[in-house]
């Protein structure tokens, strides 16, 4: 990822988070590769006294990362589909996104370990929050190689599917989310993000603050459909919505 690259797919995070057709994004890597991390080439490029390294920043403060788009809170899901290697900040970034799918053969790691990069696209926030802090540390200090069934094994990935299969597993999950009443769904994405650390009042009272619009907005509608006889016995095929 290098600055120009970055810079691009903030810019297209941005847009699909205004986009008000849009509701799931599909993050993926062309090539058969995820990404491979930052631009060390680039980074060999820069001054190592404070200017150089504000520059990482790219003149946004906290809105933008190295990587791009690792420190936008979207308003709407992300699935990240990850073929090859997702490893040092295409790793922060697979961690960036709200599920993952990751092909058999795929792997993450904390590659930058060995040039003494540190994690700087939120690698030390979300992994911790991910799968647990000892086994953030254990993969933040060592940087070893994790495959993709491990990842599904100690959560940080939702999903392993055979190779070639991660972009169109990943849409399937798309438009299934895609199809439910999306106010809904926005609010309760955000109170599971920001209710992370929170003491319980606090989150109840997070929780209800951010979902009591969206009860009278959506759902009294939702239990007049269900009270008709739509959705019985779990059934996810009739939704009346689009």
């Amino acid at each position: 990822m290098d600055p120009v690259s970055a810079r691009e797919l903030f810019d297209a995070f941005v847009a699909f988070d205004a986009d008000p057709e849009a509701a799931v994004a599909v993050f993926w890597g062309e090539g058969g590769a995820f990404c491979a991390g930052w631009d060390l080439k680039q980074a060999a490029s820069l001054s190592d006294d404070d200017d150089g390294i504000e520059r990482l920043a790219f003149g946004d403060g906290h809105s933008r990362g190295p990587m791009g788009p690792s420190r936008l809170e979207l308003s709407k899901p992300v699935i990240a589909a990850i073929a090859g290697p997702a490893v040092a900040g295409g790793m922060e970034l697979a961690m960036w996104a709200d599920v993952r799918v990751m092909e058999e053969s795929a792997y993450m790691g904390v590659y930058c370990r060995r040039w003494g990069v540190p994690l700087i696209d939120g690698g030390t926030v979300r992994l911790p929050r991910l799968v647990g802090q000892g086994r953030a540390l254990d993969l933040i200090l060592t940087g070893r190689q994790v495959m993709a069934d491990e990842c599904e094994r100690i959560g940080l990935c939702e999903y392993v599917v055979p190779d070639g299969e991660s972009r169109a597993r990943a849409e399937q999950l798309a438009h299934e989310i895609a199809r439910f009443p999306q106010r809904c769904v926005r609010a309760d994405l955000r109170s599971a993000r920001n209710s992370y650390g929170l003491p319980i009042r606090e989150a109840l009272i997070q929780e209800w603050e951010g979902s009591r619009a969206i009860v009278a907005a959506e759902g009294i509608t939702g239990a007049r459909r269900f009270a008709s006889g739509a959705g019985r016995g779990g059934d996810f095929t009739d939704l009346g919505t689009s």
